[in-house]
């Protein structure tokens, strides 16, 4: 029996490299990215593991090359990872960075997940599972526009839950603390914070669960609320 699919956005590095790597005892993997370097090196990774993984590159923010990239492909686990972060007071944030966290962290999960989630539906199965963030229920100084993609994300993966579990297709949102990552990078002691593999899986979790049980949110954040003083 053919193995089933799973893809990733943002793979080629972080939260997405590490679920992709979590993935792949289960799942076929598809790796989109924008660094096609990045993702020939998870590529290889993988089947050196004994895995098969496809690489797309890919800016998930345009719109038609994702219609032309996506579209059509049978995709049985979508995991909705890509994101940027700009942390800077309001009157200090581009209009560029602006729309491109917009774009990026929420416009994207249009443009990919309806290219890919009708399918699901007429297959009677699938699972979308969003990386969003605990900053998508809270407010933070420099958060302006990072914090509320992060709340449009809740918004749109819980309407998106309800739309389409009756046709058997699941939706799920992760929610991160503290990841250290490069997206929001910083110096000092890092220890403290949780680790892309932790967030792996979490995903993990969600996906193996049994058909009749779909757990829709989950909130993971570090133990200690920082670093040692």
């Amino acid at each position: 029996m053919p193995r089933e699919t799973a893809l990733v956005t943002g793979a080629s590095r972080g939260i997405g490299r590490a679920t992709a790597l979590r993935l792949l005892a289960a799942y076929d993997i598809i790796a989109v990215a924008r660094s096609a370097s990045e993702l020939e090196s998870l590529k290889e990774e993988i089947e050196i593991g004994g895995g098969v993984c496809r690489t797309i590159p890919l800016d998930i923010a345009d719109e038609k090359g994702v219609g032309t990239a996506l579209r059509g492909l049978e995709v049985d686990v979508l995991v909705n990872n890509a994101g940027v972060a700009t942390m800077k007071p309001f009157l200090e944030l581009t209009s560029a960075e602006w729309h491109r966290m917009v774009d990026v962290n929420f416009n994207s999960l249009y443009y990919v997940t309806h290219a890919l989630i009708g399918g699901m539906v007429e297959r009677k199965r699938g699972f979308v599972v969003t990386i969003g963030s605990l900053a998508g229920r809270n407010t933070f100084v420099g958060g302006s526009c990072y914090a509320a993609t992060k709340h449009a994300v809740n918004g749109f993966s819980e309407s998106l839950m309800l739309e389409v579990r009756d046709a058997g297709v699941r939706v799920a949102v992760v929610m991160p603390g503290s990841v250290a990552t490069d997206l929001t990078p910083s110096s000092g002691d890092q220890s403290w914070k949780l680790t892309s593999n932790q967030i792996a899986d979490s995903v993990w979790y969600l996906v193996t669960q049994p058909a009749s049980v779909l757990v829709s949110r989950i909130e993971v954040r570090p133990a200690r609320a920082k670093g040692p003083r």
